[in-house]
């Protein structure tokens, strides 16, 4: 999968996917093979949604989240695009298996 790298030290989190450029917060976490796992499962859910339909759902999660949790660290954690990333980010072959739109499965699991 080919992705264009940005630094940009006024990220908000250590890296973020925005197909196709991986943004990272430092130079040193390009290096990160989890972070970069993590970014590349956003990649596919992104690729899975057309990207365009990826973004809009994301922040409804995202708000919807908000709403229920009151929380900003809690409703990040509870998007369930993060939850499949952050469950399988340390899988280096989770990609190659990964079914389509199995972010489905994480979107009304709880912690």
């Amino acid at each position: 999968m080919k992705y264009w790298i940005i630094i940009f030290s006024r990220l908000p989190a250590d890296a973020m996917a925005l197909y196709p450029f991986m943004i990272f917060k430092k130079q040193t976490l390009k290096e990160s093979q989890v972070i970069i796992n993590h970014e590349k499962v956003h990649f596919r859910q992104q690729q899975e949604l057309l990207i365009i339909f990826f973004y809009p759902l994301y922040f409804l999660h995202y708000l919807i989240n908000l709403a229920r949790y009151r929380s900003h660290h809690k409703a990040y954690f509870q998007i369930c695009f993060e939850k499949e990333a952050y469950a399988n980010e340390r899988d280096f072959g989770y990609l190659k298996r990964r079914k389509g739109y199995a972010w489905l499965k994480y979107l009304c699991e709880r912690y």
